[in-house]
């Protein structure tokens, strides 16, 4: 069969290209930004790559195309998708694509929340390869030691990272609807994505609706410290449920239990320690505790989880260290949320200590942009010594936003100017965190360039 997908550099949609070419189909593509290192994975696996969406691919590279699986970006209007509609082709989105294709017959363990989704399904895959049964998956990121984002196996298993968002031009509900898990990990939720959602009680219907997906015999691995996951059970729960949180907080009713030095219990019983333990913040250890949690229920020891967590390096964009330059190390964050830019910090805050943390932030995530997020936004940026922002294609005014903060804050729309200003602000010993959800301008590397240093 040939699939023709529109959106294909998204890391969802490249990673439904890659699976897709493992089974064995003839797999072409196209998106408005072709670019490494979707571009050259994608050219790995000998999938051809056509620059935006022009409607003459109906005649060229899509001419043969069995079915078009349609990306989440794509919205009608698109040339190449009016003429696939005025055609009468065959179309799919890449949800149901996965679960009639690939998820039918399989052990699925679902990976849901606000934050966190990337890092406890490579977690979880990772805990899941070591014990020997080879899952399938498909993360919204690489972890070094997948190597990968996505996987065809014949293992009975399969990982899944469960965005919320919508699934495509013509299905709005969230993509995690379609995959009908076995396991699923609902990690945190809050309000976000304000460009489809208008409040958090559309975000908590939608778990809902995943919630009555989920077999009897299948198993829920719950933040019990979570309001909003509460009210999401209460609306009705016919599976079995095991909460998690932090030993700390006694009212949660977990199930399992984490300690800040790494000590996991299950119904007051001790299991073991998350140690040593490669990511830094509270945060990962309840990521870390979930995917335990969820590999338990898969068959996988306690004792075999924490030796692989013990292994496990991470995955890219989160707290990923890019680089050192004359004692100024420069870090790539994915946090683009108050909730994580803030988590982020306080996991760097208690690495570093008293050394100064420079936080760069670009806000640009729809929510962000629409200043949803305004008034939590200098509250996250507490911790941080220094914070710079970059304003360019903000509806709202930042400087205003981060007046709390004071003088600490520095806001601009020219990036090479920002970039001036970190670097005759930057001092030996200092931390700059970069966090954005996007490529921010290549800053990464301007930084270490002028600081002296490559970029790993």
């Amino acid at each position: 069969m040939h699939l023709h997908i529109l959106g294909i550099c998204g890391t969802f949609m490249g990673g439904i290209a890659a699976i897709a070419r493992q089974s064995g189909h003839t797999v072409t593509g196209c998106d408005a930004n072709v670019y490494p290192p979707m571009s050259t994975q994608l050219a790995s696996l000998g999938i051809a790559l056509t620059e935006g969406y022009d409607a003459a691919q109906l005649d060229t590279v899509a001419a043969t195309a069995d079915v078009f699986v349609v990306g989440n970006a794509i919205s009608r209007g698109n040339p190449l998708l009016e003429a696939v509609l005025d055609a009468n082709r065959r179309y799919i989105s890449g949800p149901q694509w996965l679960a009639e294709n690939v998820l039918l017959d399989k052990w699925v363990l679902a990976v849901t929340g606000t934050h966190g989704k990337t890092t406890t399904s490579a977690m979880l895959a990772w805990i899941l390869d070591r014990a020997g049964l080879q899952p399938g998956f498909l993360i919204g990121g690489v972890a070094p030691d997948l190597k990968v984002s996505a996987r065809l196996s014949d293992s009975a298993f399969f990982v899944i990272e469960g965005d919320e968002y919508d699934t495509a031009f013509c299905d709005k509900r969230s993509k995690f609807v379609h995959y009908r898990p076995r396991t699923a990990i609902l990690n945190n939720l809050e309000y976000d994505h304000a460009d489809i959602f208008p409040d958090l009680a559309a975000i908590e219907t939608q778990f809902h609706h995943l919630v009555r997906t989920i077999p009897r015999t299948g198993r829920l691995i719950v933040n019990g410290g979570e309001e909003s996951l509460k009210r999401v059970l209460a609306r009705g729960c016919w599976s079995e449920v095991e909460r998690f949180g932090f030993a700390a907080i006694a009212d949660t009713g977990a199930d399992w239990t984490i300690a800040v030095d790494g000590t996991i219990k299950l119904g007051g019983a001790p299991q073991g320690v998350l140690k040593p333990f490669a990511l830094l913040g509270r945060h990962n250890q309840l990521n870390a505790l979930s995917a335990i949690a969820a590999a338990r229920h898969a068959g996988v020891p306690v004792a075999q989880s924490l030796a692989a967590l013990a292994t496990f390096r991470g995955i890219a964009r989160r707290l990923e260290v890019r680089g050192s330059a004359n004692g100024v190390t420069v870090y790539d964050d994915f946090a683009h949320h108050p909730t994580a830019i803030a988590a982020t910090i306080a996991a760097l805050r208690r690495d570093v200590g008293n050394q100064r943390i420079i936080a760069i932030v670009e806000p640009r995530s729809n929510t962000m942009k629409l200043g949803r997020m305004n008034a939590r936004l200098p509250a996250s940026l507490e911790q941080a010594d220094r914070v710079y922002c970059y304003a360019a294609n903000l509806g709202w005014d930042a400087t205003a936003v981060l007046a709390p903060l004071g003088d600490r804050v520095r806001v601009d729309s020219d990036l090479e100017t920002l970039v001036d200003a970190i670097v005759r602000d930057a001092q030996p010993g200092d931390h700059l965190l970069v966090m954005s959800n996007g490529g921010f301008g290549g800053i990464h590397g301007k930084l270490l360039a002028r600081l002296g240093a490559p970029m790993r």
